[in-house]
Order: C-alpha cells, then sequence, then structure tokens
C-alpha cells in the first residue's frame, strides 16, 4: 500500500472511511527530535540558540553595559541549570561541537559556557531589537560567519554554535524561539544560505 504523505494524513477521512493505520500523534515530535539529534551527531550544521532562562523582565535595565553583569538581565537558577542540560544531552548524543560564538551579554555567554564549555564573543549576535538597520546589519554579518565556516567545514565532521537573543534568532530563521531552544540551521556549502531543519528544546 502506497505509504500517505503528512498533508494526506492531517486531511483525514472526512467520509467516515478507515483511516491508514499512523503512529501516535505524541510520537511524532520524538520522532522529530531524533532526525535533528542525527544531523547533529553527523556534523556540517549550525546551532543557532536562544539563551537559557532568565530572571524575570525583558530588555535590560537603564544604563546597562556589556561586560558589566550586574547591569543587566541575567540567567536565573533554573536558566543555568536548563543551560547545563543542554550541555549534557549535546554530549551524551556525541554531537561534535566546534565553534561557539555568543553575544556579548552575560545572559548569553553564560549559556554557552555552562551548555558548551566556551564561548567567543560575537558582537553580530548581540541585541539590537530597537534598531531595524542595525538588525539587518547584523544578520548579514551572521550569514557571513556560516559562510565562512561552511566553506571551511565541508567535510562535515562539526557543527557550530551561534548563541543570541530571541529577536535576532527570528531575524535571522523566522522562528520564535523559546528561551534555551535550538533552531538546527543545514548551510547551503557555502553561499551563506541555509535551511531551518528544526527545533529542539531540552527538558
Amino acid at each position: 500500500m502506497r505509504q500517505l504523505g503528512p498533508a494526506a494524513l492531517a486531511y483525514a477521512d472526512a467520509g467516515g472511511a478507515t483511516q491508514p493505520a499512523t503512529r501516535p500523534a505524541a510520537t511524532r515530535p520524538a520522532a522529530e527530535a531524533e532526525r535533528l539529534w542525527a544531523l547533529l551527531h553527523d556534523g556540517g550544521q549550525v546551532i543557532l540558540m536562544r539563551h537559557a532562562t532568565t530572571t524575570p523582565g525583558s530588555g535590560d535595565p537603564p544604563g546597562f553595559k556589556l561586560g558589566d553583569c550586574s547591569t543587566q538581565r541575567n540567567l536565573s537558577d533554573a536558566g543555568r541549570a536548563q543551560a547545563r542540560r543542554v550541555g549534557d544531552e549535546v554530549r551524551r548524543r556525541g554531537v561534535p561541537v566546534g565553534r561557539v560564538l555568543s553575544s556579548q551579554y552575560c545572559r548569553c555567554l553564560d549559556t554557552a559556557k555552562l551548555a558548551f564549555g566556551k564561548a567567543e564573543e560575537e558582537p553580530a549576535l548581540n541585541l539590537a531589537f530597537a534598531d531595524e538597520d542595525k538588525r539587518k546589519g547584523q544578520v548579514e554579518a551572521v550569514r557571513r560567519v556560516i559562510a565562512d565556516w561552511a566553506k571551511g567545514h565541508k567535510d562535515g565532521k562539526e557543527d557550530m554554535v551561534l548563541v543570541t537573543h530571541s529577536v535576532n534568532v527570528d531575524a535571522i530563521a523566522g522562528v520564535a524561539a523559546d528561551m534555551g531552544e535550538m533552531v538546527v540551521l543545514t548551510p547551503d556549502g557555502g553561499g551563506g544560505g541555509f535551511r531551518v531543519a528544526g527545533r529542539l528544546k531540552v527538558p
């Protein structure tokens, strides 16, 4: 019997005919997660990650300064634990993490270091939600970072990690990511483009 695609299954059977047997809906997210973990395990992917859970609020206090965590909105205890869980799962899955680039904000740097054990500061990943032109420039800069990395990693032996903010994830990948969520990007081979392979969130 010919296997039906997702659209055909979603159409279901308005006329009362017997619907083809499918896996329970609850198993589909698990299967999708396994597919993405397998992609990451094989290397050559980019993990675009929103920083882990922070203390309540949005943005940063007036007069905040990069490099001075006491002036910023930072990770909560739950967020620090969340970042560690991400790192534990990445290691358990044998994901070959190479470069880890991060926004210069403390909540992103702390997420990167707790999850992956390292972080390089990348200004293009900084928060720029109030300035449309600056955000566009940053998105182009991030695309160049991805393109340059992809050209040097055509063997697909490593993945690159980019830790940033929600508005940047949305501008780069068109995804409204939750705190601590990872968006898996598959580069096009060096041209700066990519496709969104999917989303991963470690419980």
